[in-house]
Protein backbone atom coordinates (compact mmCIF):
# COMPACT_ATOMS: atom_id res chain seq x y z
CA UNK A 1 0.00 0.00 0.00
CA UNK A 2 1.17 3.82 -1.18
CA UNK A 3 2.44 6.21 2.21
CA UNK A 4 -0.45 8.49 1.89
CA UNK A 5 0.80 12.25 2.39
CA UNK A 6 -1.21 15.67 2.73
CA UNK A 7 1.58 18.71 2.04
CA UNK A 8 0.53 22.03 3.88
CA UNK A 9 2.50 24.73 3.08
CA UNK A 10 1.74 28.40 1.84
CA UNK A 11 4.47 29.04 -0.84
CA UNK A 12 3.01 27.50 -3.48
CA UNK A 13 6.65 26.49 -5.15
CA UNK A 14 7.30 24.98 -1.54
CA UNK A 15 3.87 23.02 -1.87
CA UNK A 16 4.28 21.79 -4.94
CA UNK A 17 8.29 21.20 -4.86
CA UNK A 18 7.62 18.69 -2.18
CA UNK A 19 4.99 17.20 -3.61
CA UNK A 20 6.47 16.61 -6.74
CA UNK A 21 9.19 14.54 -5.20
CA UNK A 22 7.15 12.72 -3.31
CA UNK A 23 4.79 12.01 -5.91
CA UNK A 24 7.61 10.50 -7.93
CA UNK A 25 8.11 7.81 -5.46
CA UNK A 26 6.30 4.01 -6.44
CA UNK A 27 5.35 3.56 -2.65
CA UNK A 28 4.07 7.61 -2.16
CA UNK A 29 0.57 9.66 -2.54
CA UNK A 30 0.10 13.00 -2.37
CA UNK A 31 -3.57 13.00 -1.98
CA UNK A 32 -3.78 16.88 -1.66
CA UNK A 33 -2.33 20.01 -1.08
CA UNK A 34 -3.46 22.75 0.98
CA UNK A 35 -2.16 26.56 1.22
CA UNK A 36 -3.24 27.23 4.99
CA UNK A 37 -3.97 25.72 8.26
CA UNK A 38 -7.88 25.14 7.88
CA UNK A 39 -7.29 23.39 4.73
CA UNK A 40 -5.02 21.36 6.07
CA UNK A 41 -7.21 19.95 8.91
CA UNK A 42 -10.19 19.44 5.97
CA UNK A 43 -7.98 17.59 3.97
CA UNK A 44 -6.64 15.40 6.76
CA UNK A 45 -10.36 14.92 7.59
CA UNK A 46 -11.55 14.48 3.80
CA UNK A 47 -8.41 12.00 2.90
CA UNK A 48 -7.75 10.21 6.27
CA UNK A 49 -3.31 10.43 4.89
CA UNK A 50 -0.83 8.63 6.95
CA UNK A 51 1.45 11.93 7.37
CA UNK A 52 0.62 15.67 7.39
CA UNK A 53 4.06 17.81 5.95
CA UNK A 54 3.06 20.93 7.77
CA UNK A 55 4.52 24.71 7.65
CA UNK A 56 4.50 26.09 11.21
CA UNK A 57 3.71 29.75 9.99
CA UNK A 58 0.63 29.90 7.68
CA UNK A 59 -2.25 32.17 7.35
CA UNK A 60 -5.93 31.55 8.86
CA UNK A 61 -4.89 29.06 10.90
CA UNK A 62 -1.23 28.06 11.69
CA UNK A 63 0.58 25.12 12.05
CA UNK A 64 0.88 24.61 15.53
CA UNK A 65 -3.00 25.10 16.36
CA UNK A 66 -3.35 22.71 13.12
CA UNK A 67 -1.36 20.29 14.35
CA UNK A 68 -3.58 20.07 17.77
CA UNK A 69 -6.08 19.62 16.03
CA UNK A 70 -5.08 16.89 13.46
CA UNK A 71 -3.18 15.13 16.31
CA UNK A 72 -6.41 15.04 18.49
CA UNK A 73 -8.63 14.03 15.80
CA UNK A 74 -6.89 11.33 14.14
CA UNK A 75 -3.71 8.86 14.12
CA UNK A 76 -2.39 10.80 11.10
CA UNK A 77 1.85 11.70 11.88
CA UNK A 78 2.38 15.31 11.52
CA UNK A 79 5.81 16.20 10.35
CA UNK A 80 6.63 20.47 10.43
CA UNK A 81 7.90 22.10 8.28
CA UNK A 82 10.49 25.33 9.58
CA UNK A 83 12.69 27.52 8.00
CA UNK A 84 15.25 27.16 11.29
CA UNK A 85 16.05 23.97 13.37
CA UNK A 86 15.37 25.79 16.79
CA UNK A 87 12.18 27.53 15.74
CA UNK A 88 10.30 27.96 18.47
CA UNK A 89 7.26 26.70 17.74
CA UNK A 90 8.71 23.66 17.23
CA UNK A 91 8.62 23.22 21.10
CA UNK A 92 4.81 23.51 21.32
CA UNK A 93 4.56 21.09 18.21
CA UNK A 94 5.94 18.34 19.75
CA UNK A 95 3.63 19.01 22.61
CA UNK A 96 1.03 18.57 20.34
CA UNK A 97 1.78 15.45 18.73
CA UNK A 98 3.60 16.35 16.03
CA UNK A 99 6.04 13.43 15.12
CA UNK A 100 9.07 15.73 14.58
CA UNK A 101 10.26 18.57 12.06
CA UNK A 102 11.87 19.05 8.87
CA UNK A 103 13.82 22.21 7.43
CA UNK A 104 12.26 23.52 4.36
CA UNK A 105 16.19 22.99 2.71
CA UNK A 106 16.26 19.51 3.14
CA UNK A 107 17.75 17.32 1.06
CA UNK A 108 14.98 15.31 -1.64
CA UNK A 109 16.44 12.15 -0.22
CA UNK A 110 16.04 13.45 3.24
CA UNK A 111 12.49 14.14 2.62
CA UNK A 112 11.40 11.42 1.32
CA UNK A 113 13.32 9.20 3.83
CA UNK A 114 11.61 10.81 6.52
CA UNK A 115 8.32 10.41 4.94
CA UNK A 116 8.83 6.63 5.07
CA UNK A 117 10.36 7.10 8.42
CA UNK A 118 7.51 8.67 10.10
CA UNK A 119 4.87 6.26 8.00
CA UNK A 120 6.45 3.39 9.90
CA UNK A 121 5.76 4.65 13.66
CA UNK A 122 9.01 6.38 14.03
CA UNK A 123 10.48 9.99 15.01
CA UNK A 124 12.40 11.16 12.69
CA UNK A 125 14.35 13.71 14.69
CA UNK A 126 18.00 13.05 14.73
CA UNK A 127 19.06 11.78 18.21
CA UNK A 128 21.85 14.62 18.77
CA UNK A 129 18.90 16.66 17.41
CA UNK A 130 16.23 15.22 19.72
CA UNK A 131 18.46 15.17 23.18
CA UNK A 132 18.66 18.78 22.88
CA UNK A 133 15.24 19.77 21.66
CA UNK A 134 14.33 17.88 25.14
CA UNK A 135 16.57 19.00 27.53
CA UNK A 136 15.49 22.60 25.93
CA UNK A 137 11.99 21.64 26.01
CA UNK A 138 12.12 20.43 29.94
CA UNK A 139 14.43 23.23 30.68
CA UNK A 140 11.32 25.79 29.35
CA UNK A 141 8.48 24.03 30.87
CA UNK A 142 9.95 23.95 34.60
CA UNK A 143 10.85 27.01 34.26
CA UNK A 144 7.21 27.81 33.39
CA UNK A 145 6.27 25.85 36.09
CA UNK A 146 4.04 23.99 33.73
CA UNK A 147 2.48 20.56 34.74
CA UNK A 148 4.65 17.54 34.92
CA UNK A 149 4.42 13.66 34.62
CA UNK A 150 5.37 12.00 37.58
CA UNK A 151 7.62 9.66 38.08
CA UNK A 152 5.77 7.40 39.93
CA UNK A 153 3.55 6.65 36.42
CA UNK A 154 6.57 4.47 35.42
CA UNK A 155 5.53 1.90 37.77
CA UNK A 156 2.74 0.60 34.97
CA UNK A 157 6.58 -0.53 32.98
CA UNK A 158 8.12 -3.53 33.86
CA UNK A 159 11.77 -3.08 33.87
CA UNK A 160 12.84 -4.38 30.67
CA UNK A 161 10.31 -1.39 29.68
CA UNK A 162 11.66 1.38 31.79
CA UNK A 163 15.43 0.43 30.14
CA UNK A 164 13.81 0.41 26.79
CA UNK A 165 12.28 3.83 27.73
CA UNK A 166 15.56 5.12 29.29
CA UNK A 167 17.87 4.14 25.97
CA UNK A 168 14.98 5.74 23.50
CA UNK A 169 15.73 9.04 25.29
CA UNK A 170 19.35 8.25 24.37
CA UNK A 171 18.73 8.51 21.12
CA UNK A 172 19.05 4.90 20.19
CA UNK A 173 17.10 2.99 17.65
CA UNK A 174 15.84 -0.03 17.72
CA UNK A 175 18.73 -2.21 16.36
CA UNK A 176 20.91 -0.69 18.75
CA UNK A 177 18.71 -1.30 21.56
CA UNK A 178 18.55 -5.13 20.55
CA UNK A 179 22.04 -5.51 20.37
CA UNK A 180 22.34 -3.72 23.62
CA UNK A 181 19.67 -5.96 25.59
CA UNK A 182 20.40 -9.05 23.65
CA UNK A 183 16.94 -9.21 22.09
CA UNK A 184 15.41 -9.20 18.99
CA UNK A 185 14.56 -5.78 16.85
CA UNK A 186 11.30 -7.41 17.47
CA UNK A 187 11.29 -7.80 20.95
CA UNK A 188 12.47 -3.84 20.97
CA UNK A 189 9.28 -3.31 18.56
CA UNK A 190 6.80 -5.00 21.31
CA UNK A 191 8.81 -3.14 24.20
CA UNK A 192 8.24 0.11 22.61
CA UNK A 193 4.59 -0.73 22.12
CA UNK A 194 4.02 -1.38 25.33
CA UNK A 195 6.03 1.90 26.36
CA UNK A 196 3.43 3.72 24.85
CA UNK A 197 0.74 2.28 25.44
CA UNK A 198 0.99 2.34 28.84
CA UNK A 199 1.62 5.58 29.25
CA UNK A 200 -0.52 7.16 26.61
CA UNK A 201 2.21 8.40 24.56
CA UNK A 202 1.45 9.42 21.00
CA UNK A 203 5.02 8.33 19.94
CA UNK A 204 8.39 8.23 20.57
CA UNK A 205 9.03 11.62 20.40
CA UNK A 206 7.08 12.08 22.92
CA UNK A 207 7.79 9.16 24.85
CA UNK A 208 11.90 11.16 25.07
CA UNK A 209 10.08 13.86 26.09
CA UNK A 210 8.48 11.55 29.37
CA UNK A 211 11.52 9.97 29.92
CA UNK A 212 13.41 13.64 30.62
CA UNK A 213 9.94 15.05 32.42
CA UNK A 214 10.04 12.49 35.11
CA UNK A 215 13.52 12.43 35.72
CA UNK A 216 14.33 8.73 34.13
CA UNK A 217 17.21 10.55 32.10
CA UNK A 218 18.54 14.02 32.57
CA UNK A 219 20.34 16.82 30.42
CA UNK A 220 23.61 15.94 29.83
CA UNK A 221 23.28 12.49 30.45
CA UNK A 222 25.08 9.15 28.91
Amino acid sequence: MSIRVVVADDQELVRSGFSMILEAQPDIEVVAEAGDGVEAVDAVRRYTPDVLLLDIRMPVMDGLEAARQVCAQSGCKVVMLTTFDLDEYVYEALYAGASGFLLKDVRRDDLVHAVRVVAAGDSLLAPTVTRRLVADIVRRRREEAAAEMTPQQLDLLTAREVETLRMLARGLSNAEIATTLFVSEHTVKTHVSNVLSKLGLRDRVQAVICAYETGLVTPGSP
